[in-house]
């Protein structure tokens, strides 16, 4: 599945590296007061212990400027790709989820799903955009997008529901770096010391298996998408949604920015050799017949990384926790990936 990037290393062109990106949406007509209109009808009630709850009203700034909520949210909906994550690893299940890709249920993926207990929220799509009139009818009173390409006239239409928390206009879009997501989100939600204590503690988990590992520290590694795309394989270059590498002390090599297009790189197979930088390699593979593909394509098997039996791939969940790049999915690629580096590398 070639994704355009939103990240995450999202499938994305992806997405991350997955990034799913966003076709502008045209809401026929519907005027901003006619969307205030729907999302009044069956609001909840005001908070009784309400607004002079700690941390609120709590300002959240982003690139488009600084949105208020005035008190704690009970029903938020998670515009963005990734941003249900973020909320449940919070305490906080949305109202309605975005489904980004995976056709997972719920469209929450097993390293989070079990957060949702029993509730079922709204599934919505992002295949023509941000569902506008869905979103209003949820009635929500927070509205997260905080790792999107959302355009400034998205922000209005949505803001015009409810206070919106649009991408940080510090990173490139779809590449918001997950930590700050997570605090952008928590100071939304009145759970500024939540989310960093949350923070804190993955990046702590970091530093432990890069210790646990030093056969991982130094080597070089190169992540790439799950197949060929128009005669190129798609890798993602550093600083591209590798950080879950090099926070474990791989190193991705130099010399793929070269192949640099739409922010990934695309390596043509006549310069697969390219790889042989590399002492492992991991492939975002989604499935078993991803894997018999690529050693169907000539020069694969050659690859040093092959031959040596250090060309690892990750399957369908493990290529989706990586691809998120949330709170909750990188304590799973810790998991199930850095056993395998291990093994590949000692």
């Amino acid at each position: 599945m070639h994704r355009t990037k939103r990240a995450v290393p999202g499938p994305a062109s992806t997405t991350a590296g997955p990034s799913p990106s966003r076709k502008d949406f045209l809401l026929g007509g519907l005027s901003a007061a006619a969307l205030l209109g729907l999302a009044a009808c069956g609001s909840p009630a005001p908070a009784s212990s309400g607004a002079a709850a700690a941390g609120f009203p709590a300002e959240v700034k982003h690139k488009f400027g600084t949105t208020v909520v005035p008190s704690a949210p009970r029903r938020v909906v998670s515009a963005g790709s990734t941003s249900q994550d973020h909320l449940l690893a919070l305490g906080v299940i949305p109202v309605g989820i975005t489904d980004w890709y995976g056709d997972q249920p719920d469209a929450t993926w097993p390293w989070a799903h079990a957060r949702l207990g029993d509730s079922h929220p709204t599934v919505l799509s992002a295949a023509d955009g941000y569902a506008f009139e869905k979103i209003a009818a949820l009635a929500p009173d927070l509205i997260v997008a905080a790792n999107d390409g959302m355009k400034e006239s998205d922000y209005k239409k949505l803001s015009a529901i409810a206070p919106t928390i649009a991408q940080s206009g510090e990173f490139a879009d779809y590449a918001v770096p997950w930590d700050v997501q997570t605090l952008s989100i928590g100071l939304a939600l009145g759970k500024k010391d939540e989310a960093q204590a949350l923070v804190d503690g993955i990046k702590a988990r970091f530093t432990a298996e890069k210790g646990k590992h030093p056969e991982l520290v130094g080597k070089k590694a190169i992540f790439l998408q799950n197949a060929v795309y128009d005669g190129s394989v798609i890798a993602y270059q550093n600083g591209l949604s590798t950080e879950f590498l090099t926070e474990l002390g791989l190193v991705v090599p130099a010399g793929l920015e070269k192949f640099a297009k739409d922010a990934q790189a695309f390596i043509p197979l006549e310069q697969l050799s390219v790889l042989n930088q590399a002492d492992v390699l991991i492939w975002a593979t989604e499935k078993d017949s991803d894997e018999t593909a690529l050693h169907k394509v000539p020069g694969f098997d050659q690859l040093n990384a092959v031959k040596a039996g250090r060309s690892l791939y990750t399957g369908g969940i493990l290529s989706g926790a990586i691809y998120f790049t949330s709170p909750l999915s990188l304590p799973y690629v810790l998991d199930h990936l850095v056993p395998e580096l291990s093994t590949a590398l000692k």
